[in-house]
């Protein structure tokens, strides 16, 4: 048995081994029990890297031995050995590179070693060596069990639960699977009895100069490349993973205040209801109402109001229980009283409550006052678990009614307060039959380039008597009584109207829509659209369908359906409000959305809050890497412009740049810069709008 030296050449050749063994593992332990999709593209790329490490040292270790006559390779051969060491690996690695029965450890084992040993036979016999190799059968023989028991060792120590994913443990198995690959080696080359060949064919084949350099620069370049896909891919996941930690502890409270959300609330509710059943205790439910608060919004700023329902949140949270308060939405709260609740208990909390609220706020060195309507349901005197939330919101109602700052027990002629409601409703259907409603557009900013691209539609009411009409106050009354369906389907004819009415004065404008759950399950709502579009020759692309990520998760299968259905038609889609929801990232992943509508909630405290710009530089980053454009809504200060540019966020929506107009007044201010600022659009908005293809 010959014993060559350890030269630096057969040291680079060790190295390149166990570089490929250290990427292939990396890739490898990316692998599952279920061999299939993407797991597949992580199978063949270890089993390349392993494979090209394995073929580059063949070659290089026959090169590096001196050989007294020229050494020439068949290309079809050569490339039929390399394909053949890509196969024993794939299936080894199959075997073994996922956790499971250690049979699985071993079986896989014998299969790279049986990889490492007959891909080197077949190697040296495709170079056709005269008079031919005769193998001392000591090589073959001692070459098998150490492959193996090295292989075995390797995935041994790769698969060994919290040990594959460190990176110490995954070294030494590379290390310990490169001596399985170059020891068999030597000891083969070494009982090919290669000295005593004459020569071999030349002709037609690839001299072993040209192949030397291609194995010691390819395999390199290869595994390097490799390994970057592995590096970016693990970075990718770790941010992926970030973001959504972050989005499910938001997904728990309101993120605006941080108190605990309606979902929450409602569980921590019913469990209530089922102690004091067990016990025959009673529950108190106060549900509070701001009074004024839309003119605070409406004089002092979206900024302002937020901050002072910040203000209130913490003031409520004082006089509660520890988690018995929560923000149902907008400006209203509950609170619980969970135990040994009666009227008095509840009348003390609800005037402790009055006069807490009525204290004056200093927010940004303004003075800000606001009182509150407080409606009190009794548990179980005032109604069973279902209707307990519905009463007290029946008592706040009438204690609204009666000049508010003051609370109320509900009663059970309150529910007559439902009169109220069916003459709003009654006039928001002679208001769409009569044209009352209208839209109006609130402009998209492109981030890096401060131009206006395109506008959301937003609906308002105009009525006779009460005057403007947010869509907050009637909105959730015509979802409550089956009216926002044709609702929808007056803004979707509306907006297409509107879109051709300024392509007619040169104006081409992107316009987007929000749609609403209900008008998800209508079953011909893609059809809808595409006659709207059709019938006003407005090209798809110039809408973008808007919905809500927490509208997107109530029904998952309907909401795919419908919006690879409004892809295909050409119609943008964008996830409203993302981040309050709670998504999943493979479920998002599923949808052909094109962008990511970051909720205001997180843009409000940009400035002043380390968490709010980690939660929002995550959600950005995240939709990069789903390949998604990024709008920020509710930007109201250069401060917030500034960090969401910093970001890269992509487009950017609020009263900095320009509060919701008119159809007219946004013409004016495209065509004739009669605007709020001074402000460019984009050029394209100005070109000639190709037809609807339909």
């Amino acid at each position: 048995m010959e014993v060559r030296a350890v030269t630096p050449m057969v040291l680079a050749d060790g190295l390149l081994v166990f570089l490929a063994a250290y990427v292939s593992l990396d890739l490898a332990k990316r692998l599952d029990v279920r061999l299939k999709g993407e797991n597949l593209g992580w199978l063949l790329g270890s089993a390349l890297a392993l494979a090209t490490g394995l073929w580059g040292a063949q070659v290089l270790g026959l090169s590096h031995r001196g050989l007294a006559y020229a050494q020439a390779y068949h290309p079809a051969l050569t490339l039929a050995g390399w394909l053949a060491a890509v196969a024993f690996m794939a299936l080894g690695l199959a075997l073994a590179g996922r956790p499971g029965r250690p049979i699985d450890t071993l079986m896989g084992s014998a299969v790279v070693a049986a990889g490492v040993v007959l891909t080197e036979m077949g190697f040296l016999l495709a170079l056709s060596p005269s008079p031919g190799v005769a193998w001392a059968w000591w090589g073959p023989g001692n070459a098998l069990p150490i492959a193996w028991a090295g292989s075995a060792l390797a995935l041994w120590l790769f698969t060994g639960g919290k040990r594959r994913a460190q990176q110490s443990w995954q070294a030494l198995a590379a290390l310990a699977l490169a001596v399985a690959i170059v020891v068999p080696q030597a000891l083969i080359l070494s009982s090919a009895g290669l000295e005593q060949q004459t020569g071999m064919p030349l002709d037609g084949r690839v001299a072993s100069g040209t192949l030397e350099v291609l194995a010691s620069v390819g395999p390199v370049l290869l595994l390097v490349m490799l390994w970057v896909v592995s590096y970016m891919d693990t970075r990718m996941k770790a941010s992926l993973l970030s973001a959504r930690a972050e989005m499910q502890s938001q997904s728990l409270r309101d993120p605006l205040t941080e108190l605990p959300n309606r979902q929450i609330f409602e569980g921590m509710l019913s469990q209530a209801f089922q102690r004091a059943d067990a016990t025959q205790a009673k529950l108190g439910l106060l549900l509070i109402n701001l009074d004024g608060f839309k003119g605070i919004n409406e004089t002092l700023g979206h900024r302002i109001g937020d901050r002072l329902l910040r203000e209130v949140a913490a003031r409520l949270r004082s006089l509660a229980q520890p988690h018995m308060v929560a923000r149902q939405g907008a400006d209203e709260f509950l609170m619980l009283i969970p135990n040994d609740a009666n009227a008095k208990v509840a009348a003390d909390l609800a005037s402790s409550i009055l006069v807490s609220l009525g204290k004056p706020c200093l927010l940004d060195g303004r003075e800000a006052s606001v009182t509150c309507s407080i409606g009190i349901a009794l548990y179980p005197d005032d109604g069973g678990a279902s209707a307990l939330i519905a009463h007290a919101d029946a008592a706040m109602r009438f204690a609204k009614s009666s000049g508010g700052a003051a609370y109320c027990f509900f009663e059970t002629r309150m529910v007559d307060g439902f009169r109220d409601q069916a003459e709003v409703l009654r006039d928001l259907r002679r208001a769409l039959a009569q044209g009352e409603l209208e839209l109006f557009y609130q402009p998209k900013i492109h981030a890096p380039t401060g131009e206006i691209t395109g506008a959301e539609a937003l609906m308002r009411w105009q009525h006779p008597r009460r005057g403007m009409i947010s869509p907050v106050e009637f909105i959730p009354l015509a979802e409550r009584f089956g009216l926002i369906c044709q609702l929808g389907n007056w803004l979707i004819d509306e907006v297409c109207r509107q879109i051709h009415a300024w392509r007619d004065t040169g104006l081409r404008m992107r316009v987007a829509i929000n749609l609403s759950v209900h008008q998800l399950r209508q079953p011909d709502l893609v059809e809808r659209i595409a006659k709207a579009l059709s019938a006003n020759d407005v090209n798809p692309s110039l809408m973008t369908c808007e919905i809500t990520e927490t509208v997107a998760m109530e029904d998952t299968e309907t909401t795919i359906r419908v919006f690879h259905q409004l892809a295909k038609l050409g119609v943008s889609i964008s996830i409203d409000d993302f981040g309050t929801g709670h998504s999943s990232l493979s479920y998002l992943r599923k949808l052909p959305a094109s962008e990511l509508k970051i909720d205001r909630s997180f843009v409000l405290d940009l400035e002043t809050s380390e968490d709010a710009r980690k939660v929002a530089s995550a959600v950005i980053n995240l939709a990069k890497s789903l390949d998604l454009k990024v709008v920020a809504e509710g930007v109201e200060t250069e401060g917030q412009n500034r960090i969401l540019r910093d970001f890269g966020c992509d487009q950017l929506q609020g009263y900095l740049f320009a509060k919701p107009m008119s159809a007219r007044a946004l013409a004016l201010w495209a065509m004739d810069d009669v605007g709020p600022r001074t402000m460019n659009f984009r050029d394209s908005l100005f070109k000639a709008t190709q037809p609807a293809e339909l």
